[in-house]
């Protein structure tokens, strides 16, 4: 009872949301019900704002029932198909994030934007939006403000990437393989990243889900490496460490782990294809509920308030990314 009377007043807002968006999206795809869902919440939060006993739905929406949907992917996905995927997306995934932390530097520095910030938005960008900031952001001691920046900066290219990048695939004549390397490459949350590949296509949007779970997977090694990089600087200049032991499994996005037992179970033949289906259509919907829960946290004046370099050096980063995901791709023949 106390969990229905935190969560499921937001819950209830999205869920009516999401309903409406899902019509109207039947009605007309080339939008899309979780663009309906994310243009909706934008409006409601930003013109009349949502109810205060909806935050902890709509927090809840944006998270977990987004990982559950990814899970619910899994089920109608083959094992041996995620690993392909995996080794056919590792030369794309490796230089867009290559190419996320070179541009970040250098635009960091001819910006003059604060090295802690270039940190947050280069891995934002690099691996996995907001997750990437949060586990990032304790490791170089980031302060709120620099927080706040990154993942208001991240979240105004996740709108654009999802409005866009569709678009841009038709013009470009990308193919469903192609557009979701594409999306799972170069664009930063895995809420953006499934909704856009599954308005280009459902093929592009499998493909981008798996590609985006194997690029977040690098969440570890990168916070590795930078945790021992800060340790290394803190012991050169003799400041004493005072901060908690690191973890990485606290860092680890258990949600994939399902997400494989998912395939696998598919792999061995346990789900037949009234299961399939249903996950299928399960999964779509709560994308849409996810996405509407990403819509409802939006707040164009704290974006307003992060200022214009910020944004620029984002703009500048992302657009790095893009490109460098569609050159090697089109230099390994993939497009």
């Amino acid at each position: 009872m106390a969990w229905l009377n935190k969560f499921g007043p937001g819950l209830a807002l999205i869920l009516v949301i999401s309903i409406i968006s899902t019509g109207l999206g039947t009605f007309l795809p080339l939008i899309g019900g979780p663009v309906f869902g994310l243009l909706f919440g934008i409006l409601i939060n930003n013109t009349i704002g949502k109810p205060r006993r909806a935050l902890h739905g709509v927090q809840f929406s944006s998270k977990k029932i987004l990982q559950w949907a990814i899970i619910a992917v899994g089920c109608g996905l083959n094992l041996n198909r995620v690993w392909e995927t995996g080794l056919e997306s590792l030369a794309v995934l490796l230089s867009s994030m290559t190419a996320a932390f070179i541009a970040a530097f250098v635009f960091g520095r001819l910006l003059r934007i604060p090295s802690r910030l270039t940190v947050l938005i280069g891995a934002g960008t690099g691996i996995c939006g907001g997750s990437a900031i949060a586990a990032v952001s304790p490791i170089i001691e980031a302060e709120e403000a620099d927080i706040a920046y990154a993942i208001t900066t991240i979240f105004l290219f996740n709108i654009a990437a999802t409005l866009l990048f569709p678009y841009l695939g038709h013009q470009l004549g990308l193919t469903d393989r192609g557009f979701g390397l594409w999306a799972g490459s170069a664009i930063n949350d895995t809420s953006s990243v499934v909704a856009t590949g599954y308005i280009y296509s459902q093929a592009a949007g499998d493909y981008a889900t798996v590609v985006k779970l194997v690029r977040t997977t690098f969440i570890i090694p990168i916070t590795l490496l930078l945790s021992f990089y800060v340790l290394k600087k803190k012991k050169r200049e003799q400041i004493s460490i005072t901060s908690e032991a690191f973890n990485p499994l606290k860092l680890f996005p258990w949600f994939i782990l399902w997400f494989l037992c998912a395939s696998l179970l598919n792999t061995l033949g346990f789900f037949d294809n009234t299961v399939i289906a249903f996950t299928g259509l399960a999964a779509k919907f709560m994308i849409v509920m996810a996405l509407t829960g990403i819509g409802l946290s939006s707040d164009f004046r704290t974006m307003l308030k992060t200022g214009f370099r910020p944004i620029l050096f984002g703009l500048m980063v992302w657009f790095t990314v893009a490109v460098i995901s569609l050159s090697v791709q089109w230099l390994n023949g993939q497009l």
